[in-house]
């Protein structure tokens, strides 16, 4: 994957607010929502509506205080551009010329609910995919000479659009040329490679084919709202109901996670606990091929649709019947299943943990022997704890480190708001694996919001709070200046023990609030990249049909997430831009990726406000870190993995400073056998939304984490309950 679309991938999965909230619109759950085929009709006079009700909140609340202008026109107007071609494939110099002369008049059209310019555009380009894709087409099955040494623009920032048809042709010749190269880099027969190409250009034409009134109007607003911040966004209706269901970790449905792969829908994973689950037909791999409502309706067939629209019709409510028709991965011939669904928990997206036991120097005390108490890998619907135990028979203390692995701050905010006494909650569950460290008698808790995108502020607050006294959490300024501090009330800690937080360039938003607020307090050690992620606002979600509505049961219209405030440390630091800076930092190539907040186009600046008064617990002074600091850079350097991470780290800086990729076959091996940070990035991106990944898996960086950990109960010495000073 090119860097600038990796960029752009997972900076409009933050503005979710929680990472892996992509990955939700697979899961077979219960949305009642009009299944949409088809191209898109003229606007609609609810389209209408929603553009008024966007652009009014947008000129109203955005923190920025910047009005819908010709400003905000232009950047709309290129937003519009990149969200449809991105890479520059399809569209000639001279298409987006004639709609030009209207890029400082959109202001004046969606102030009026005329978003009519966006389907003239869309008709345009849906006109040239069809031309180029079948250009394409044609590249895939002619003759390329791999030998001859010639290379292809990498990034789309860095060239135009194509003048004309000779020289679009010349940019798909060496973009189904790279595409082929890649294949055989993955170590793909040529043949196969040949047919994998054919049937994703195919479904590049498909995909866009198939866009619906919802999905142009959430491209067209959300092409307004990032005009202003890279975090306002305009959610279609499913995209709110995918939304809502992340953050409640519920769902109405079969609990399958399905993907859309060449036209074919695939089940990816099943839920455990699920109505798919317990049926225990359905399995990894299956291929659904027709979806049919209750005992007798007639099936659909689902071949080439979009996995969107599969997932409406596998929806439903708890106690009807959905049918499958399924060819099976086993190959053992078409299968039709039945199956009644059932309300699902994602308990896998709640925090989950895992008890380490180590001696001093670092080795697993009773090496010899199988791991006894609490030793079954924990299954992933229960955030439960576990003890690995090894032995050997060493002498000397066992230290028990705990880890938390938090993937978002989730809450159910419609329980909450309802008053509901077991609503889902980040800190609920959170205080419950801490408690279970506490029985179990932990020297050391890591919390590991790695990959962590953020979520609910509340949540992040409490959270902070069970690990301080009490006192300020983060400070939140709105439009008008006004700061208003966010603390933790409750006295007394869950856990006053020795504390590690592990992040990476993808934490954001609520585990930055976390993890300053630690770090400010002294409260424990930060460990990790550079920094995170740099996200500093915060959203406010503006239901749509409420607003016009405000009825019990009023129509679902989308919802606006618009950025209102900006958050600050108790130290008075943003971390806009800028991110938590680690106490100690560990090589690796997520640092110098630009994916950022800081990479993001239109994002608000860093700043400071008064610091509020705070507690210090003096658990990371300066020596402290300092001396892990100098520990930790001396196992590094002899270390085989970090030497060869920072190999890779300076092969990468070194490629990226280069505008082109090669398309000669030897050089391109060589180079992506050095580094494959397209590779990499892809794999980042599937741990984003793989909700089924380990705890705390035994690599070589989580060993150095421990190492770290061990290092820092030394340096403690006996000092480590925590103590305001």
């Amino acid at each position: 994957m090119n860097s600038v679309l990796f960029t752009r991938r997972i900076a409009s999965t933050l503005r979710g607010a929680v990472l892996g909230s992509l990955a939700v619109v697979t899961f077979a759950a219960g949305l009642q929502a009009p299944l949409a085929l088809g191209r898109p009709d003229e606007p609609s006079r609810d389209d209408r509506r929603i553009a008024l009700m966007v652009s009014s909140r947008l000129d109203g609340y955005h923190l920025s205080e910047m009005r819908i202008d010709d400003e905000i026109s232009r950047r709309t107007f290129e937003n519009f551009f990149k969200t449809l071609d991105p890479m520059k494939l399809f569209l000639y110099e001279s298409d987006v010329e004639e709609f030009s002369n209207e890029k400082e008049a959109i202001d004046d059209y969606v102030k009026k609910g005329n978003v009519e310019l966006s389907k003239r555009i869309f008709d345009l380009f849906l006109q040239r995919v069809k031309e180029r894709i079948a250009v394409a087409q044609e590249f895939v099955d002619a003759q390329h000479d791999f030998d001859a040494d010639e290379s292809m623009i990498r990034d789309p920032e860095k060239m135009a659009y194509a003048k004309n048809k000779a020289e679009a042709d010349e940019r798909w010749r060496k973009r189904v040329k790279y595409d082929l190269l890649k294949q055989i880099s993955d170590e793909v027969e040529y043949e196969e490679a040949v047919d994998k190409l054919h049937k994703r250009y195919r479904g590049i034409r498909r995909n866009w084919e198939q866009t619906d009134n919802d999905e142009l109007l959430e491209m067209f607003l959300s092409a307004l709202t990032t005009s202003f911040d890279p975090h306002s966004s305009y959610m279609a209706p499913s995209t709110l109901e995918n939304f809502n269901i992340q953050m409640r970790l519920e769902l109405n449905g079969i609990g399958a996670s399905l993907e859309s792969k060449y036209g074919e829908t695939i089940v990816r994973r099943i839920i455990p606990g699920g109505a798919a689950d317990k049926d225990a037909r359905l399995q990894i791999e299956d291929i659904i091929t027709g979806v049919a409502q209750g005992a007798e309706g007639e099936f659909v067939d689902i071949v080439d649709m979009k996995i969107n629209d599969v997932v409406q019709l596998i929806r439903g409510k708890p106690g009807t019947i959905v049918r499958l028709e399924v060819n099976p991965a086993d190959k053992s011939g078409g299968k039709v299943y039945d199956i009644v669904r059932a309300r699902i928990e994602l308990k896998d997206s709640e925090a989950r943990s895992e008890i380490l036991e180590r001696l001093p120097d670092g080795s697993i005390p009773n090496e010899s022997q199988a791991a006894v108490e609490g030793a079954d890998t924990p299954q992933q619907d229960e955030p439960t704890g576990k003890i690995i135990e090894h032995s050997q028979g060493t002498d000397g203390p066992v230290y028990r480190i705990g880890v938390i692995s938090l993937p978002s701050f989730y809450m159910d905010m419609e329980g909450r708001r309802a008053g509901r006494p077991d609503f889902k909650s980040t800190t609920r569950d959170v205080r419950r694996l801490l408690e279970d460290f506490n029985r179990q008698n932990v020297d050391l808790v890591v919390m590991d919001l790695r990959l962590n995108g953020g979520g609910s502020l509340p949540e992040s607050v409490e959270t902070t709070g069970l690990f301080i006294d009490r006192g300020p959490v983060v400070q939140v300024k709105g439009p008008d200046g006004r700061i208003q501090p966010y603390t933790d009330d409750d006295p007394g800690m869950v856990w006053s023990g020795p504390l590690i937080v592990v992040i990476n360039k993808f934490s954001a938003s609520a585990s930055e609030i976390f993890a300053g607020a630690i770090q400010d307090y002294g409260r424990g050690i930060v460990v990790g990249d550079h920094a995170t992620h740099g996200k500093g606002t915060v959203q406010q979600l503006f239901d749509l049909g409420k607003i016009l509505l405000p009825i019990h049961k009023a129509p679902n219209y989308g919802a606006l997430k618009l950025t209102i405030q900006q958050f600050y440390r108790p130290s008075g630091d943003s971390t806009q831009n800028r991110g938590v800076v680690s106490d100690v930092e560990l090589p690796y190539r997520t640092s110098h990726w630009e994916v950022g907040e800081s990479d993001l186009d239109y994002a608000m600046k860093f700043d400071r406000v008064m610091p509020l008064q705070h507690l210090n617990y003096r658990n990371a002074t300066a020596p402290i870190i300092e001396e892990l600091r100098q520990r930790s850079a001396q196992r590094c350097a002899e270390s085989d993995f970090f030497k060869a991470e920072l190999r890779k780290i300076e092969r990468y800086l070194s490629q990226k400073e280069n505008p082109t990729v090669t398309l000669n076959k030897a050089k391109f091996l060589a180079e992506r056998e050095e580094v494959n940070s397209e590779k990499d990035q892809e794999e980042i991106f599937d741990k984003l939304q793989d909700e089924d990944r380990p705890v705390f898996p035994p690599t070589p960086y989580n060993n150095e984490l421990i190492a770290i950990a061990l290092d820092y109960l030394e340096a403690l010495g006996q000092n480590r309950v925590a103590v305001a000073r």
